[in-house]
């Protein structure tokens, strides 16, 4: 069997743009079977399998034990997730930002830090429609619909980090996670120490320790989507590494792994702008 790469996108309705990017739908199949990693990201991980479960096989926090998720929600995280396939998966990927934990789950993403659980966890009655709905319709443009439905019912729109966090993670979003914490604190009118103090409180992550995830998640797509006559060290400059080596190490702690040896061992995922792509 070819093996076949599909991913769709989708905006969500505009009640939940504020803290959800995008839906993406994607179906992998005929691939070996084999283990993938889950990757650190400025989003949480908000998954939901169509068919299979997914099937993380070490934690991110070496401490919680494997488990199989049909709707798995994770905050952010600093180091790699392995997860199992057969060859085949499919699902729905919801880019929720951690500025949307208390929205939908009525805490902040620092509860769900470097852990997974199943989303019924979180909220019962989202976690269990939210599955059952996604998992009954049979294309993509009826999935993503059923996907507003549930999250803009549960959505708590007055549940909301304080504004000078949600300033400070979009700041360090729209820098790509170059702009240095100091400024970030200025501008806010709080010291460095409270901000960080805060904001940790709040997101799981430090300012510092954020601004390198996203600046990973940069790289990270640049090297699936960039030509090969572009180097790594042209990329490493572009975001805002010292030079290739600061990425290379950045990645050896980030993702378990030199970015050399991850594209070559990868399967294409959802955050591959590379696999065949059609926008909802």
């Amino acid at each position: 069997m070819e093996a076949t790469t599909q991913v769709v996108t989708a905006a969500p309705a505009p009640v939940l743009a504020a803290f959800i990017d995008r839906y993406v739908g994607y179906r992998l199949a005929g691939f070996e079977p084999g283990v993938h990693r889950g990757l650190p990201s400025r989003h949480m991980t908000f998954i939901v399998a169509v068919g299979p479960t997914i099937d993380v096989v070490e934690q991110t926090d070496p401490h919680q034990a494997p488990g199989s998720y049909r709707c798995v929600v994770s905050g952010l995280q600093a180091s790699p997730a392995m997860i199992a396939h057969n060859g085949f998966q499919e699902g729905v990927a919801i880019e929720l930002t951690p500025l949307g934990c208390r929205v939908l789950f009525g805490m902040p993403a620092s509860e769900l830090w470097d852990t997974s659980i199943e989303c019924s966890q979180a909220q019962s009655i989202l976690g269990d429609q939210l599955a059952d709905a996604v998992q009954s319709q049979p294309d993509w443009p009826s999935r993503f619909a059923a996907c507003d439905r549930a999250l803009t019912a549960a959505a708590r729109t007055e549940s909301l980090a304080a504004p000078e966090l949600s300033w400070a993670w979009n700041a360090l979003v729209r820098t790509g996670g170059t702009c240095s914490i100091t400024p970030l604190a200025d501008r806010i009118g709080w010291t460095r120490q409270h901000l960080t103090r805060k904001f940790t409180a709040e997101f799981g992550a430090s300012p510092k320790l954020a601004a390198r995830i996203i600046r990973f998640e940069r790289a990270k797509r640049m090297l699936t989507g960039t030509p090969s006559y572009i180097s790594i060290a042209q990329i490493a400059t572009t975001c805002g590494y010292y030079d290739q080596a600061h990425l290379n190490r950045d990645f050896a702690e980030l993702a378990g792994i030199a970015p050399t040896a991850w594209l070559a061992e990868e399967i294409p995922s959802v955050q591959d702008p590379n696999a065949d792509e059609a926008r909802g």
